[in-house]
């Protein structure tokens, strides 16, 4: 089965870090650029970080200075380090990957993970 699973979310305190990990399943051979993505409660969901085949990282201006998205291409995962939590980073944590070249050769576009929960507490 094609798939991104997400783990690494929890409950912390603000100020705290969590580290979010995206795995992919073996049937994944290689992946263009890979998302974090958030939605906050009642809110739509958000861009939070993104890292190409090449390294290059962008982030959205509430998490720069904070997050820290990596990739390792060769296991073809994505990882998320929040540091210093703020309660407006609660919500639900999305993975994706752009386009994803399978084993067998085919291609999907727009892969999603099912989300991992983050709660940040004050």
């Amino acid at each position: 089965q094609v798939q991104l699973v997400e783990s690494g979310g929890g409950s912390v305190q603000a100020g705290q870090s969590l580290t979010l990990a995206c795995a992919a399943s073996d049937s994944i051979d290689s992946i263009r650029n890979m998302m974090w993505y958030h939605q906050a409660p009642e809110m739509e969901r958000d861009l939070v970080a993104s890292v190409s085949n090449d390294g290059n990282t962008a982030y959205a201006d509430s998490v720069k200075g904070r997050f820290t998205i990596a990739r390792d291409s060769a296991k073809n995962r994505v990882y998320l380090q929040m540091n210093s939590l703020k309660p407006e980073d609660t919500g639900v944590y999305w993975c994706k990957a752009d386009l994803v070249k399978t084993v067998v050769g085919t291609y999907i576009a727009d892969l999603w993970g099912r989300g991992t929960q983050v709660t940040v507490s004050s």
